[in-house]
């Protein structure tokens, strides 16, 4: 699940409860719709981003031999999924937009999963890397310590896990259509090492810009050996 625009000035509608399962059904399902019925607009809107920075900062962290296996969780339409596999790397693309996934499939050439993030079924210790480009931001927060248990489990030790999110100060709500959580680094990173990862480095974008007018926040986080 990603998005095609960022609202900076974004205001947030809360869920009025987050306690049962039908909840978190109703925010995936109405999030996905959304990518779902804007597809082509989606693809159309991202092609042309530059997120090499974002793409070097995981491959430069991982510290097993190329070609590596990659997978990128919440790949879209498949920008950057078809860069990995372009490198040469084995890359493979999870998505919850079952139009996403076509896409993806068409356009990289690669091997994509359609998985919702609430009921991944992932390989253990299969991956050197993964890459979650404007993605983790989709999961509630109470969600979670589990999506991250489950990418944690399904790393190989040493492997890497990159995020890139769009921050915030820890609220949590509809944003039109999408439900989105927006972290600041102290409480993102609370979530990232209570899965057991190790933080590696994080930086905000888009680069040479002063802080205000960089809304993403990008991490790099390692799996221990």
């Amino acid at each position: 699940m990603k998005q095609h625009y960022l609202d900076i000035n974004r205001t947030l509608r809360p869920h009025p409860t987050m306690e049962q399962d039908d909840d978190f059904r109703e925010i995936s399902a109405r999030t996905l719709h959304h990518y779902d019925i804007n597809a082509p607009r989606f693809f159309a809107g991202t092609i042309t981003h530059d997120v090499s920075q974002n793409i070097a900062a995981l491959l430069d962290a991982i510290e097993a031999e190329a070609p590596l296996t990659i997978l990128d969780l919440g790949c879209g339409p498949g920008r950057d999924l078809k860069t990995f596999h372009d490198l040469g790397h084995r890359a493979i693309g999870l998505d919850g937009s079952e139009k996403f996934v076509e896409m993806a499939e068409r356009y990289s050439g690669c091997e994509v999963w359609l998985q919702n993030f609430l009921d991944l079924d992932l390989p253990d210790a299969f991956f050197d890397g993964i890459y979650a480009n404007a993605s983790l931001f989709h999961v509630p927060r109470s969600l979670l310590p589990k999506v991250l248990g489950e990418l944690y489990a399904a790393l190989q030790p040493g492997g890497v896990l990159f995020s890139s999110n769009p921050r915030g100060h820890n609220e949590e709500g509809w944003n039109g259509p999408r439900w989105g959580s927006f972290h600041d680094y102290p409480a993102w990173a609370s979530f990232v090492t209570g899965a057991g990862f190790t933080p590696l480095h994080h930086y905000y974008r888009p680069a040479g810009l002063p802080r205000e007018q960089q809304p993403w926040l990008a991490s790099v986080w390692r799996k221990p050996r």
